[in-house]
């Protein structure tokens, strides 16, 4: 199977929610953890929007690792705030996935351009930026051993590819 290019992009995938109570400190500010958990949301739903899921994963035998981290924090988000997860692949292989994220806060209007933000590789994003980041991660088995998704599940393999950008290989 051919080797997708390290400099191919996926579309962004969304996933967008209220920001909870218990996820801001007492100053109505989200403390800085739970963006993490965020991108891991805008993660397993990019699975999930490509019809399969973390569980599915598992049970095939595949696991996904994080392995390096980059966050970087523009502005804060608060209490009862509409943010939007922007998640795409700035790397697939076999062997690893990397992802890029956008944590942004949305209004009314910014909601109605998401739509039209799922085709596009370049260009500024709907909503006001909070948080930008990247992990990157291996594909490995239940040993942790190296595993290459294109063998062990390679529906999964061919959704993920399938949402490049560009169709090259």
């Amino acid at each position: 199977m051919p080797k997708v290019s390290d400099e191919q992009v996926s579309r962004w995938f969304t996933t967008s929610f209220r920001v909870r109570y218990q996820e801001s400190d007492q100053m109505g500010v989200v403390y800085h953890a739970n963006y993490l958990n965020w991108f891991e949301i805008g993660r397993t739903e990019m699975i999930r929007q490509l019809g399969f899921t973390y569980r599915g994963m598992e049970e095939e035998g595949v696991l996904l690792p994080l392995v390096d981290l980059d966050i970087q924090y523009k502005s804060p988000a608060r209490y009862d705030d509409l943010v939007t997860v922007f998640t795409r692949m700035t790397v697939f292989s076999p062997l690893r996935i990397h992802y890029e994220y956008e944590v942004r806060r949305l209004n009314d209007e910014d909601r109605g351009l998401l739509d039209t933000v799922g085709q596009q590789e370049e260009g500024e994003l709907p909503g006001d930026k909070l948080v930008i980041g990247a992990t990157r991660h291996v594909w490995v088995n239940r040993d942790w051993k190296p595993a290459r998704l294109d063998k062990n599940v390679p529906k999964l393999y061919d959704a993920l590819r399938g949402s490049l950008l560009g169709g090259k290989e």
